[in-house]
């Protein structure tokens, strides 16, 4: 089978598997990515993951993940939710229902297998928010969207909402180009993040990221950023709420997916009484479990504590 045979194969498969859009770039480092993280990296936007600064060059080259890597296919799968939720106290979309780390990845060890049943032995592995693995650039390689001024991977034709998956593997394939900047002269994003994350277009301070200090950030979250949370106790949406492209967002097709009724009739006592039994019940196999239920704890007490309360009366 040539390159542009497996390419086409590969992209049938995508599709049988749910994945919303694939597009294939060749598998090497990437040169100009370099220089970006580096002063991403110096200005200590990585906050406390440290995670971050370990294997740099992994994550600019993917043969180093994967010895004798053509190429790397990346995926789109769709988290947008069917249901409209309306909590008092708020979660990231993509942590309404089961983890996608494990639901996407049952669907990549299949892609896999398929692929091997078409193209003989295969030696590659599969990612998704896994590794060191520059996830966004390698999908704007192949097309699947451009980076907007928030940082995150925009699609024409879905907006934002959608985790990005990878294949590495050692199989030529005919590669994608990239598309256009679409984002123009919109600074919604910039101009909605309540912690003033994004100091510059395409730039994400990530130690003031929301998503960071609700989640990432393991001690107390500083004080300066009281009343700046806008009630959101797990990541955070702002800036895709607001990008216009996001209009485009539909519903997706992944019962894993959909939220517990249990956690879409929680009201704001029910979140203030939360046990770490509920926790469990709710969150065991949510990304949300993440936090352990004393990081979550820890973002509903913040968000919904009085700053007052401590205060005399008549402000001293």
């Amino acid at each position: 089978m040539n390159p542009q045979q497996a390419s086409v194969l590969t992209k049938e498969i995508a599709h049988d598997l749910g994945f919303q859009f694939c597009g294939i770039s060749q598998a090497r480092f990437l040169e100009e990515e370099a220089p970006r993280l580096e002063e991403w990296l110096r200005r200590k936007y990585q906050g406390n993951m440290k995670y971050l600064e370990e294997n740099f060059d992994k994550r600019l080259d993917p043969r180093k993940l994967v010895p004798g890597a053509r190429t790397v296919v990346s995926l789109l799968y769709n988290y947008y939710p069917r249901q409209d939720w309306n909590s008092p106290l708020k979660l990231a979309r993509y942590a309404y229902g089961e983890d996608y780390h494990t639901v996407i990845k049952d669907k990549l060890r299949d892609f896999m297998t398929r692929l091997e049943e078409k193209l003989g032995a295969i030696q590659g592995r599969v990612f998704v928010d896994s590794a060191p693995v520059h996830e966004r650039a390698w999908a704007q390689r192949s097309g699947l969207g451009w980076i907007g001024k928030n940082s995150l991977l925009l699609h024409r034709q879905m907006g934002s909402y959608f985790f990005i998956a990878e294949l590495i593997i050692d199989i030529v394939m005919a590669p994608d180009g990239p598309v256009n900047d679409y984002c123009g002269t919109c600074t919604a994003c910039m101009d909605a993040c309540p912690t003033d994350a994004i100091p510059e277009p395409y730039v994400v301070d990530g130690s003031k990221c929301i998503s960071y200090l609700t989640i990432e950030l393991k001690e107390q979250i500083p004080s300066s950023f009281k009343e700046k949370l806008q009630n959101w106790i797990f990541g955070c949406d702002i800036c895709q709420e607001v990008c216009p492209w996001n209009r485009f967002a539909n519903p997706h097709r992944e019962p894993r997916f959909d939220a517990d009724d249990a956690l879409l009739e929680m009201k704001k006592e029910d979140w203030l009484e939360l046990t770490e039994e509920t926790f469990g019940r709710l969150f065991g196999k949510s990304p949300v479990k993440r936090t352990k239920y004393s990081g979550l704890r820890r973002n509903i007490v913040f968000v919904t504590e009085n700053p007052e309360k401590d205060k005399a009366p008549g402000g001293a």
